[in-house]
């Protein structure tokens, strides 16, 4: 059995060091040494698992299959590990994580406390960033994301969720009224989400009932934070995340408007496909579904 976890770990390993040769760089291994073990291992399976071209490598159907198989099978092996005989140690080490800002603030850092509790020997490195590729580009073990997974070369674990809802203050209200439905909106001022200096626009339903609307208004920026203070300055109406608005939600601060529009979205952590998922990274998740299953915001329905 342990001869068989080694080959698969060697296998596994080989097929990523192929798959990605600056990989093979880093931990010093010769890309030709590598190109041969993944031939031997072609002619054993008796099938292709790299593609090859002259400006690409990239894993075929069946190489992500094994390459996937394989990386559960660590995956136990090193679960037992950790489990039975001198692996019984609590789990040590250093996570560094990327988390858009704002939902650190408001939701991650909170949840910290009671991680470290557990995992007195832990630590957990943050940094700021909306985009989960710098997990790759940087060298992280892990990027918190709402929304889908915007690169291929990413794998995801949902921990929570969260609707996307519209939003405005009474005092708006009081003062403009409140939109029927999502082509309305148009009467409406907005506070308007701005990225790469484009405005984003806001989409309500899925499938064949999903609705479009261009949202318009005084304020546009770039900054979720602002959007959020755009909203309680009374300046409009946003569509955002309910996560951003979940302290002022249950104060009654904001009101949630077409809730019949609304949409799920989940929340994810992102790591490399590339990079086998290490036990303190899955302790790290594995807390997070614990602790984020606790707050009703990620779990939200419609009112």
């Amino acid at each position: 059995m342990w001869t068989n976890s080694m080959q698969c770990r060697c296998s596994s390993e080989s097929l990523k060091k192929e798959a990605s040769p600056l990989s093979a760089k880093e931990r010093g291994v010769g890309q030709p040494a590598v190109s041969k073990q993944i031939s031997a291992l072609e002619d054993e399976l008796g099938t292709e698992l790299i593609h090859r071209t002259s400006r690409s490598i990239t894993l075929t159907e069946a190489g992500r299959d094994f390459y996937e198989s394989t990386l559960r099978i660590l995956d136990d092996l090193e679960s037992a590990t950790s489990r039975i005989g001198r692996g019984q140690t609590a789990p040590k080490g250093l996570i560094r994580v990327t988390v858009p800002p704002t939902f650190a603030r408001l939701h991650m850092v909170s949840k910290l406390s009671a991680f470290f509790a557990a995992y007195p020997d832990m630590a957990v490195e943050m940094a700021a960033s909306e985009s989960p590729t710098t997990i790759i580009e940087d060298g992280f073990d892990l990027a918190i994301h709402s929304g889908e997974l915007p690169d291929s070369t990413l794998v995801a674990r949902r921990f929570a969720q969260t609707m996307i809802i519209l939003v405005a203050t009474p005092q708006y209200l009081t003062r403009y009224g409140a939109p029927e439905s999502p082509e309305d909106l148009n009467r409406f001022r907005s506070v308007v989400f701005v990225e790469r200096g484009s405005v984003q626009p806001w989409d309500f339903g899925s499938g064949k009932d999903a609705k479009r609307v261009i949202p318009t208004g005084v304020f546009r920026t770039s900054d979720i934070e602002q959007m959020r203070m755009g909203v309680l300055e009374h300046l409009g109406i946003a569509q955002a995340p309910a996560w951003l608005f979940a302290a002022e939600l249950r104060e009654g601060t904001v009101i949630r408007l077409l809730t019949p529009f609304e949409r799920t979205v989940p929340i994810l952590a992102v790591r490399p496909a590339s990079r086998r998922m290490s036990t303190k990274v899955r302790i790290f998740i594995e807390h997070l579904e614990k602790t984020f299953a606790l707050c009703s915001q990620f779990n939200p329905r419609p009112s």
